[in-house]
């Protein structure tokens, strides 16, 4: 898939960058370390919109990363068309934020939705693949979206895996 010593690229991308995908890119960190091989990866996570860019996470985000071992020190920042060379897999956390990169240019077949990875919902339709945006929502909102990616970011390693 990538060459010798070619990190694997992995971008997590929201709306704003301060909720869904810096919570998903720790998650994914956690998996990549327990499995020994954060030296053959590049993590990040972005938003589509800049209205957060310089801010930190959401101190939910924050407080459910805590609450599981997970460190959650992340300061927002916005897509940028250079992600799309720089990043592998492009991993959308709704419909919208997907549309948003390939209208931007990212290769279509590069963006997926998280949930696409978690091996409960092989099978189900792009509108349960999303994990909702918590932000207007109160702390269990957070917890149900960590649960969603700790599930999905496990199988989306384990399809990484296969292809090196």
């Amino acid at each position: 898939m990538t060459p010798e010593g070619t990190r694997v690229g992995v971008l997590f991308v929201c709306l704003g960058n301060i909720c869904r995908s810096p919570l998903a890119k720790v998650v994914f960190e956690h998996h990549v370390r327990r499995a020994g091989l954060a030296e053959r990866f590049r993590i990040d996570s972005c938003g589509t919109g800049g209205w957060h860019a310089g801010e930190g996470a959401d101190p939910r985000s924050v407080k459910v990363a805590a609450e599981r071992g997970l460190r959650l020190d992340h300061v927002a920042r916005m897509l940028h068309h250079t992600d799309f060379v720089s990043f592998h897999y492009l991993i959308a956390m709704d419909r919208s934020n997907r549309t948003n990169m390939v209208t931007m240019g990212a290769p279509a077949e590069r963006v997926h939705l998280i949930r696409a990875f978690d091996p409960r919902m092989v099978g189900k339709g792009e509108r349960e693949l999303e994990v909702p945006d918590p932000y207007y929502e109160g702390d269990d909102g957070f917890v149900k979206v960590y649960e969603m990616r700790d599930a999905a970011c496990g199988g989306l390693l384990e399809a990484i895996r296969q292809e090196f």
